[in-house]
């Protein structure tokens, strides 16, 4: 039987292109979304509209998961919420919803399919953090802490769960090319050349680079001892302590 994944924020972005990747790995796909998920491109998948901040939502889709294919082998969670915003102009109404959204959704989603891989004794987690949970970057108190939070409930799940086969990891992506990243620009916040003169390969990241490391550490024949990593998928981002003429000296 083919190993199935649950994947969040499915509709578009990263976590439509993880989707295909792991379906022409053979996988099969529940996918959750907000919004409606076409699954006509997946050889074998359904897919759920709802709030994953919901932790009602969250248990039924899991009891869904398994009346569907039985078993469930990876969770991705990738769905998340920007916010760039002063400390100082961020609500708490609106901080409240980044960290509900990008933080608390991980960790109940992580509890209800968690479970269900605790009782067969294997699985992957695979949580989508950022560079913002390994750096601070101003502008965006919210989202950094939910992704600095993100970072921590890995490591820690890592632990716990390590003896009992399941393996918790994240990846960090630098800018990805995504309908976020269209939306974030839009408000004047940052341009291309802000992101392509820091990374030094000198590029944004594509939904596909993000995918291939998802895929990488969900497959447990390649990634079977890999465990608590936080993995950034970032050009080089968090690597480059230069500053800007240097950085751009070298290109």
């Amino acid at each position: 039987m083919a190993n199935v994944a649950v994947i969040t924020g499915a509709a578009q972005g990263i976590g439509r292109r993880a989707a295909q990747v792991l379906n022409e790995q053979g996988w099969s796909l529940l996918l959750l979304d907000l919004q409606n998920v076409d699954t006509s491109e997946y050889a074998s998948a359904f897919a759920l509209e709802g709030d994953i901040s919901d932790e009602q939502f969250v248990e039924s889709a899991a009891a869904q998961c398994m009346e569907k294919f039985g078993r469930v082998d990876a969770l991705v969670n990738n769905a998340g919420i920007s916010c760039i915003s002063s400390a100082l102009d961020t609500s708490a109404e609106l901080y409240r919803k980044v960290i509900d959204v990008n933080l608390v959704a991980p960790f109940l989603l992580a509890k209800a399919f968690g479970r269900l891989m605790l009782n067969s004794g294997s699985g992957s987690v695979v949580n989508v953090a950022s560079v913002a949970g390994l750096q601070g970057i101003a502008g965006r108190s919210a989202y950094n802490a939910s992704k600095h939070g993100l970072i921590g409930l890995t490591r820690t799940l890592a632990v716990e769960w390590g003896a009992k086969g399941i393996r918790v990891n994240a990846v960090c992506p630098g800018w990805v090319k995504t309908e976020m990243d269209h939306k974030d620009q839009a408000g004047g916040s940052y341009s291309d050349a802000d992101i392509m003169e820091h990374v030094p390969m000198g590029r944004f990241a594509k939904p596909d680079d993000i995918a291939q490391a998802i895929a990488f550490l969900c497959d447990s024949s390649k990634s079977g001892f890999i465990n608590g990593v936080s993995l950034p998928v970032d050009g080089g981002w968090t690597a480059d302590g230069s500053w800007q003429s240097l950085r751009l000296k070298h290109r």
